[in-house]
């Protein structure tokens, strides 16, 4: 798609078109090839390509291109540059990068690409939820909660509004379960289908206090880890933790580089 041509109709010459580069691709890679070594360029770039919310026809970036170098020299460089353009540009003070493991992130946050602005990790309650008779959670292959901290008065309105978050097309769970943690009662929706001890476990496992909501979501494992990955950042917001102007940049490592296909059997290349 960068060497392809992005058609624009012209104002002043009826019938005629410019074809602008879509991306310095093809001029940074004849660059390579002659023989430099690193290739930086401030361009302003034209796209033929579909619309996402951090992506637009028309943008400009800082187009890199590295030959012969480890997985270090990029995080030296583009850490040290990113830090340099929040001083510059914001007055922002940025810290040493976190360096996060893919499947680290994967089971704690959902997401490979994690918001760290606020805790809230996802915790694996599989365990102690299979001691139940409870169907839903004896036929997942994965159970995961979080802590809502102080979100223990919820109203059922407000939870109803939860459910039907996760069951969006987008994401399509099929369901969210809750605890409400009062200190002494500990009110869920599966109440006739968990005992008090199993809710205490699930308390513990969690670090949940008195005045806490748990969201508990059950089935297949990368499934559940998506749905419940969308809930919490939809909690987050929901609580402002997700403030516009705090940023917590991170390096996620340690990508799979083949991925399993169980309908197939075999792997596949990320």
């Amino acid at each position: 798609e960068g060497a392809r041509d992005f058609v624009v109709p012209s104002r002043i010459h009826k019938g005629q078109f410019y074809a602008l580069p879509q991306s310095p691709q093809t001029f940074k890679q004849l660059l390579m090839v002659s023989g430099f070594d690193r290739y930086y360029q401030i361009v302003r770039c034209f796209r033929d390509e579909d619309l996402r919310a951090d992506r637009q026809p028309e943008f400009t970036q800082i187009d890199c291109e590295l030959s012969f170098i480890e997985q270090e020299d990029i995080f030296n460089i583009f850490e040290n540059l990113l830090i340099h353009l929040f001083k510059e540009l914001k007055g922002i003070s940025l810290k040493e990068f976190p360096r996060i493991p893919y499947n680290e992130a994967i089971e704690n946050y959902g997401t490979d690409k994690p918001d760290i602005r606020f805790e809230m990790k996802i915790k694996n309650i599989t365990d102690i939820c299979k001691e139940t008779d409870f169907n839903v959670f004896k036929q997942a292959e994965f159970i995961a909660c979080i802590n809502a901290n102080g979100c223990n008065n919820y109203s059922r309105k407000q939870l109803d509004e939860l459910t039907d978050f996760v069951k969006r097309p987008q994401i399509g769970a099929n369901g969210l379960i809750y605890i409400k943690n009062d200190g002494l009662e500990l009110k869920s929706s599966i109440d006739k289908f968990i005992s008090i001890e199993i809710k205490k476990k699930i308390i513990e496992k969690t670090n949940s206090k008195e005045g806490d909501l748990l969201l508990i979501m059950a089935g297949e494992k990368t499934k559940v880890l998506k749905w419940i990955g969308e809930l919490r950042l939809e909690i987050g917001r929901r609580l402002g933790l997700l403030e516009i102007n705090k940023f917590a940049p991170l390096w996620v490592t340690d990508f799979p580089l083949f991925e399993w296909s169980e309908e197939d059997n075999r792997y596949y290349a990320k």
